[in-house]
């Protein structure tokens, strides 16, 4: 089982959490493809194509963001848009993530108290992401449970980022064999 990590973080290299997974992740580089969209399409010109082949060659796919405006970084929802084609994603003909499984990575600078129907913003990150749970039934993949750090503004300690890092690695091997 292969896992293909699309990291959409606009400045992954001033970020604490989602760069420390990336380092975190590239240790286990024969079973995880990290994949840094920012870095491979800075002019937002996604290359439909070769992104379609890649994710063809791996059996889970991990989208990895920061929560910005409670949804994705802008680069990742063209992502979807483009590489997500009716024909080969969805569609009569369109059976490409079929018995593939798809699961989030966030980082949200909000704490976790504040995801809740009694927090502050009355949502929980589950309620947030139901889009990408949607995606992932009309397209016929099998949606995994979300890996999520929260307080990532405020109050997480460096030893709690540090920590995230090889637990965010567990859950992907653990989510591999479901």
């Amino acid at each position: 089982m292969k896992t293909l990590v699309i990291v959409s973080h606009p400045n992954l290299l001033n970020s604490r959490i989602n760069k420390k997974w990336v380092e975190e992740l590239s240790k286990y580089n024969k079973e995880i493809t990290v994949h840094d969209i920012y870095k491979e399409y800075p002019d937002g010109n996604i290359n439909v194509a070769r992104e379609q082949e890649l994710v063809e060659e791996h059996d889970s796919i991990i989208f990895q963001f920061p929560l910005q405006w409670f949804s994705t970084p802008p680069l990742l929802k063209k992502w979807l848009d483009d590489v997500l084609s009716y024909g080969w994603a969805y569609g009569s003909t369109g059976k490409a993530l079929v018995e593939r499984k798809i699961g989030l990575a966030i980082s949200a600078g909000i704490r976790k108290r504040d995801f809740h129907e009694e927090g502050k913003y009355k949502f929980t990150l589950e309620e947030i992401t139901v889009p990408f749970k949607a995606t992932a039934l009309y397209t016929g993949a099998t949606f995994l449970p979300t890996f999520a750090v929260y307080g990532a503004e405020n109050e997480l300690s460096d030893q709690e980022v540090e920590q995230s890092a090889p637990d965010y690695v567990r859950h992907i091997f653990n989510q591999a064999k479901v």
